[in-house]
């Protein structure tokens, strides 16, 4: 008979280990972080929604990053002040999938919005007289689900195929969360078809939405330096400014993570980077649309001042 249930019912969470003496400023200053990105992309979601002046594309889909954002640090902040305070925590494999799928999934839908907001303002600043018609309420509403629907369906796939993997030997994983490749460090099954599947089923989410975002911004350079006044450049500029501070610093954190050689790296500098774009990117993202963002910052004062 086919043995197809695994030994293994959970895992063991290391975290950050050996801390000594750090849990507490370190649990405080993740619980910190994550109110404040609570606050910062709540306060994104009430200025837009209630305010005309922010009633356009680039807007709608910056509410969309946000909840993606605040998605994401809720699949992980939680589980991450646990296991500072407890010095590791046990999940159950199930619990660990489900962590996985909304991990990956608020991780590939943060890619392709960030891809489908370079392409609002390549349309805004190249193509101008076709931003309105193309950039309808329509099209704008297919753009975020096609995004949300393809990361999760992707990952939902992967998810139940790693469901399927035996685990009967190891037990820990040396992260503070459920990633692809720990949990396949611990199988005993062969996961070499899985890596592969896994590949393929990912590069519409992460290589190909990196390269669009590419050929977006050396579009928008190109037409940018034939603006011929100063002024003009600058104003350009500035539209497209907060987004590509945003995409710069999350795509490099994952290529130091996932496409750079792990050889003769430290497990807790890997830990560090994940916990960049994990928590930290997710923090920072509202203030920099909120600070480097003119009508963002002048819509909250009108809010504050008719409070």
């Amino acid at each position: 008979m086919k043995k197809n249930h695994t030994v293994v019912i959970e895992f063991f969470l290391l975290g950050f280990g050996g801390l000594h003496g750090l849990q507490i400023p370190l649990f405080l200053l993740c619980l910190l972080i994550y109110a404040l990105c609570l606050i910062g992309n709540l306060i994104i979601l009430a200025l837009v929604s209630s305010s005309h002046l922010l009633d356009s594309p680039m807007y709608f889909f910056l509410c969309h990053l946000s909840m993606c954002d605040m998605l994401l640090t809720t699949d992980i902040v939680p589980s991450l002040l646990h296991i500072i305070l407890r010095n590791g925590r046990a999940m159950s494999f199930p619990e660990c999938i489900t962590q996985f799928q909304f991990f990956g999934a608020t991780t590939g839908a943060e890619c392709l919005l960030l891809t489908v907001m370079s392409y609002d303002r390549y349309l805004a600043i190249c193509q101008p007289l076709s931003y309105t018609p193309v950039m309808d309420p329509r099209r704008r509403h297919l753009l975020v689900a096609a995004s949300w629907g393809l990361s999760f369906g992707i990952t939902l796939i992967i998810a139940v195929l790693m469901s399927r993997l035996n685990f009967c030997g190891e037990n820990v994983i040396d992260h503070f969360f459920c990633d692809f490749v720990p949990i396949l460090q611990l199988s005993c099954s062969d996961t070499r078809l899985l890596q592969s599947i896994d590949l393929i089923l990912t590069a519409p989410v992460t290589l190909l939405p990196f390269m669009t975002i590419i050929v977006s911004y050396v579009c928008i350079a190109v037409v940018i330096m034939k603006i011929p006044t100063v002024t003009g450049r600058q104003k350009a500029f500035s539209t497209c400014s907060s987004h590509l501070t945003v995409v710069s610093i999350y795509y490099l954190s994952l290529i130091a993570i996932y496409m750079v050689p792990t050889t003769g790296r430290s497990m807790i500098a890997l830990k560090i980077l994940s916990l960049m774009y994990t928590v930290v990117i997710p923090f920072l993202n509202p203030l920099i649309y909120t600070l480097r963002n003119q009508e963002i910052k002048a819509t909250f004062a009108k809010m504050v001042c008719l409070k």
